[in-house]
């Protein structure tokens, strides 16, 4: 038995927690395989609402605006919790402990090199608090091994996140995310695979998986592993209904993914690709390493081989340079490939890259007016492809819990359509067909049970 547990076992009442995730769905991985690592130690976690005597805020620092609001994040959690013990993690606690130091009330900050050890560093409540703050914030670039949790993460999701991969590689111009991960490092293939049993056999039915840079999965594991390798023994295996990809850069989407995906009936017809802007001249002021004539080919490949297949792409709008021009040539190539939706992210320089420097910045209000246009193009592009798939019946994964704004149940089909089906407790996390029958105003899709 853990001193936590010690501890907390001789107290009337078990001490209580929260956790505030911002960010990507890594750091969601990683918040839930701290709130399970707390709860096995005897804390019990208590909603953002109630007043808790720890609290735990799991920062993102991948924009300025991201950064200000991991700031605020950590004030509100303060402000709710007056006693309460603050702890900082994740890529804000990495890149910038010096700043969150500065905020007045903050107990630790700890970076991602110790996130996994936070129910072993923090002091038990009740405990004294010492001052100044303890900051442990050890170099990301020494880290060579991938951190898996002690025990597989459920979460509280239908779909739960397994994160395969951590680090990047890569160093485009915006992005601080490398000095914030460091290095690419990958989970073992026999760890995914019993990751993968082992949801399974706790009732799961799909398993989201993720990565900071998840196609650069295997690149620092032996004997030529790579993510194809990993996918085809996951199909091997056959552990899972379903199995989604997230994020997967355009050079990484290989020929034998696509293949795979489409030969076999356990990966999700689903691929979100970040594509960041349609303009070759933007793309090589950001170090992207593909052009737009390679991205429209993986499309339409991606479209000839699997034509019920969603397709997001991610899109960074306002980069230093982006001309009229520039912009006209990212959305002409949108809106003349099958994509499905767009994540339509407004450039924001980032203190410590190359493009916080460069010069052609692009005012404020010209890049709000892009990423309207940007996203009004995505809502025409989903509302087309929900379209082709009324009258149809196709396998929904039904959620837990009801949606707020129709009453229904929401699940989500295969190829990442959400579908709001008439509340029916029995089929709550369940696999059921349904028929899809109408799509509203506001693209809202619904359908009956088969």
């Amino acid at each position: 038995m853990s001193n936590t547990q010690t501890h907390i076992k001789g107290r009337q009442q078990a001490a209580t927690f929260t956790i505030t995730t911002l960010g990507c769905k890594v750091n969601q991985y990683e918040s839930e395989a701290i709130a399970q690592q707390l709860a096995s130690d005897g804390y019990r976690q208590v909603r953002q609402k109630q007043t808790t005597e720890l609290c735990i805020i799991n920062t993102c620092t991948v924009t300025q605006k991201a950064a200000m609001q991991s700031r605020q994040a950590i004030r509100k959690a303060m402000r709710s919790n007056p006693g309460a013990r603050i702890i900082v993690t994740g890529c804000y606690a990495q890149t910038e402990p010096d700043a969150i130091k500065k905020i007045k009330g903050v107990h630790h900050i700890i970076g991602h090199a110790d996130k996994h050890n936070i129910p072993d560093i923090i002091p038990l409540p009740g405990e004294n608090i010492q001052h100044p703050v303890t900051a442990i914030n050890r170099d990301i670039f020494l880290e060579n091994d991938f951190k898996s949790p002690p025990a597989t993460v459920f979460g509280n999701r239908t779909r739960p996140i397994l994160k395969i991969q951590d680090g990047c590689d890569s160093r485009c111009t915006y992005c601080i995310v490398p000095l914030a991960r460091g290095q690419s490092r990958s989970m073992p293939i026999a760890s995914v695979l019993q990751h993968i049993q082992q949801l399974k056999q706790a009732g799961y039915h799909e398993v989201v998986l993720s990565g900071i840079h998840l196609g650069a999965y295997g690149t620092d594991l032996p004997n030529g592993i790579d993510l194809y390798s990993l996918l085809n023994r996951i199909h091997e295996q056959n552990g899972m209904d379903r199995v989604r990809l997230s994020s997967i850069e355009p050079l990484e989407l290989t020929g034998d993914i696509i293949t795979l995906v489409a030969e076999s009936s356990m990966f999700c017809h689903h691929f979100h690709i970040p594509l960041q802007s349609g303009d070759d001249d933007v793309l090589k002021k950001m170090n992207r390493p593909y052009t737009r004539a390679l991205f429209q080919d993986l499309i339409i490949k991606i479209n000839k081989h699997l034509p019920d297949a969603a397709i997001g792409v991610d899109t960074l709008i306002g980069f230093p340079g982006e001309t009229e021009n520039a912009f006209a040539n990212t959305y002409a190539l949108l809106e003349n490939l099958p994509v499905t939706y767009l994540h339509v992210f407004p450039f924001s320089a980032r203190g410590g890259t190359p493009a916080s420097m460069f010069p052609g910045k692009v005012p404020a209000t010209v890049i709000k007016t892009r990423c309207q246009i940007m996203r009004q193009l995505g809502d025409v592009k989903k509302r087309a492809f929900y379209q082709k798939f009324i009258g149809q019946k196709l396998n929904v994964l039904m959620e837990d819990k009801r949606d707020k704004s129709t009453g229904c149940l929401k699940g989500i089909t295969a190829n990442y359509i959400p579908v709001h089906v008439p509340w029916d407790e029995k089929i709550k996390n369940t696999l059921v067909q349904v028929s899809i029958d109408t799509l509203d105003s506001n693209n809202t899709v619904f359908g009956t049970l088969c």
